[in-house]
């Protein structure tokens, strides 16, 4: 291979499922350009690395065979993304999809084909009025160059990242609720069993939102990883001081071509909107931030009533439980009471001969009545013992 890939037509999806899905795992790729257009690419990772200008390091991070945590880098002419199943390379002039095959991945390239767009292109040839449309062009080409490419694909992935977390979120309470309240009402192994096979897909889910949002924490608490992600304002100070420089005749004599060429270089990307300006960038961060937020406290919410039921079976079972070994007592109280009725009975069964049991009929019946209020007697004394020691309620 000479590393450029090859461009596969869009019919490509409609190849049978295994030849393509062996492809897209390791060298299936989706660009989508400025103006929404898509086109599947087959290229191996030093095509994709001379493609973006990015290293290898960088490229492993998106390998899905790898497991590597969320993860937004700025490089020098990319913006490396790796949010779950959103894989993707951002440049200033096109957007790189991992697995375009994928079913989750589907939805985002279409999302990109819709707003990727520069929004003046929807009003070209229409109006009669050239003025107006010039005017109007003039905003919404004003309003595009205010909120560039790569931060419109930006958006694109935090927003279908957090939209599918917060649908997986809102599949798992509409599972979990009834399950827990059923289980409250009737404790079985099948309920049971139920509910730790949501607790563990909570656990999971709950780890990975967690991991978007450290990842999207980290990134609003450093300016400076914020501003590497303004590849087209780097792009456009690149290029003017090329210009700048490109413009004088290096001299040795010369007294002014260093002290040039030093503005030049002071001129950060920042100069003309102000230093270390990612206000921009930091209410979009800010507002999927919020968003990832609110799906990580429905978890912790969830959570919390997970807890709160197993707290609540835990006392039914203490209950269930002293309610056993309250009969229990009871058994082996009346288990006692009647081995001293089974000990009277005992003594005077034996076979042996003694004078008193003659013409003493009469008293079996007294003997009968006698161990009955003997034992009688020892199981109300347990009782009564128990009850005052608080081991039996009332």
């Amino acid at each position: 291979m000479d590393g450029e890939g090859v461009i596969v037509p869009l019919d490509s999806f409609s190849q049978p499922a295994s030849l393509i899905k062996k492809t897209a795992v390791s060298r299936s790729w989706v660009s989508v350009d400025t103006s929404g257009q898509s086109t599947v690419l087959d290229l191996d990772k030093y095509g994709i690395m001379k493609r973006v200008s990015i290293h290898a390091r960088d490229l492993r991070i998106l390998d899905p065979l790898l497991s590597y945590p969320s993860a937004i880098f700025g490089r020098e002419k990319a913006i490396v993304l790796n949010l779950e199943h959103i894989k993707a390379i951002i440049t200033t002039e096109e957007v790189l999809l991992r697995d375009p095959l994928d079913d989750n991945v589907i939805p985002i390239v279409e999302e990109l084909q819709r707003r990727l767009p520069p929004p003046n292109l929807n009003f070209m040839g229409q109006g009669d009025d050239e003025e107006g449309t010039g005017v109007q062009s003039e905003a919404q080409t004003s309003e595009s160059n205010e909120f560039p490419f790569e931060f419109r694909a930006l958006e694109v992935a935090l927003e279908g990242i957090c939209s599918f977390l917060d649908a997986r979120t809102r599949e798992l309470e509409t599972a979990a609720y009834p399950a827990l309240d059923e289980l409250t009402s009737m404790i079985s192994s099948r309920n049971l069993d139920r509910v730790r096979k949501l607790k563990s897909a909570m656990t999971r889910l709950t780890n990975r939102v967690q991991k978007v949002r450290d990842e999207l924490e980290q990134l609003l608490d450093d300016d400076d990883d914020m501003a590497d992600l303004y590849l087209s304002r780097k792009l456009s100070f690149a290029s003017s001081a090329s210009s700048d420089v490109g413009d004088f005749t290096w001299s040795p004599a010369s007294p002014t071509i260093e002290s040039k060429i030093s503005r030049a270089s002071r001129a950060t990307p920042f100069s003309t909107h102000g230093e270390n300006d990612v206000e921009e960038l930091e209410m979009l961060l800010e507002a999927y931030f919020m968003q990832i937020e609110a799906t990580s406290n429905k978890l912790t919410t969830l959570r919390e009533y997970i807890d709160d039921t197993e707290d609540y079976i835990n006392i039914q079972l203490d209950n269930h439980r002293n309610q056993l070994i309250q009969l229990e007592l009871f058994l082996l109280s009346g288990t006692v009471s009647l081995s001293v009725y089974s000990l009277v009975a005992a003594i005077f069964g034996m076979n042996i001969p003694y004078p008193w049991n003659k013409n003493h009929g009469y008293a079996f019946k007294w003997v009968v009545m006698f161990a009955g209020v003997i034992s009688g007697s020892i199981f109300m004394s347990i009782l009564t013992y128990s009850r005052h020691k608080g081991l039996v309620g009332l």
